[in-house]
């Protein structure tokens, strides 16, 4: 979902819409097939639906127009296509278009569990990151969360200089290590770990959902350690060259 976000940074849009159009691409791809479309027409079209969708909207004739710079290489400069690739996203999606967010559910609940300002900020960035996996189809919103409040918590791992906002700034290894902080851990502040287990007690949040929700982003972040950007852009060219999709 970079190129999503490449886009979205075009139009400093804010992170909500970013959140609901990569839902919508998800949920797209799971019943549309990946080598049969444009992706780069998807992810343009699935900006332009979640910025009317979330009340921040773009003009069509802006969104190709950025589209059309940021992936010249991919025949983007027609409205029309755009235009078209909306009502299929629309119909594709059966018009559920209103999505519900972890976002509400970590303000609410932030509070109540005294984070900090750096743990409610990396919180934010779990939750963040959580888009780039299946969690938020799988998973209620309020679970993820709980996860990312409970990451928080338990692995205290400071921003390294420069780091960019949209990673969690958290190392596989580190999470491996959270996963052992219920039962005795290591943990930077044991009272608040202890407040948070005695709320989790007390909330009846399906533990096992939350446990489930660490270990994708433990893989998640494993991936990150070796992933190519270049490599799967070049994957992406090479199957529209050859599905001619590139026209």
């Amino acid at each position: 979902m970079a190129e999503l976000i490449n886009l979205g940074k075009k139009f400093n849009t804010r992170q909500q819409i970013l959140a609901t159009a990569q839902i919508y691409v998800r949920r797209f791809y799971t019943k549309v097939e990946v080598r049969k479309t444009n992706p780069y027409l998807v992810l343009a079209t699935a900006l332009y639906l979640a910025s009317k969708m979330e009340e921040g909207p773009q003009h069509i004739r802006l969104v190709v127009a950025e589209a059309s710079r940021l992936w010249p290489e991919h025949a983007l400069s027609e409205i029309s296509k755009l235009g078209e690739m909306e009502f299929h996203l629309i119909s594709t999606l059966n018009s559920h278009l209103i999505l519900h967010h972890p976002y509400r559910s970590l303000n609410d609940i932030a509070p109540t569990l005294q984070l900090t300002g750096e743990e409610h900020l990396v919180a934010h960035n779990v939750v963040n990151d959580s888009y780039n996996t299946d969690l938020p189809l799988l998973y209620p919103p309020h679970v993820i969360a709980v996860t990312a409040m409970f990451l928080a918590v338990v692995v205290r791992s400071p921003a390294p200089p420069g780091a960019q906002v949209q990673t969690a700034m958290l190392s596989a290894d580190a999470l491996r290590g959270a996963m052992g902080s219920l039962g005795g851990g290591r943990s930077a502040s044991p009272a608040k770990l202890a407040k948070m287990v005695d709320w989790l007690a007390e909330s009846k949040v399906d533990m096992g959902a939350v446990v489930d929700c660490t270990q994708e982003l433990i893989s998640l972040y494993d991936l990150w350690e070796n992933y190519s950007e270049k490599a799967c852009k070049e994957g992406i060219g090479r199957f529209m060259k050859g599905e001619k999709l590139d026209r």
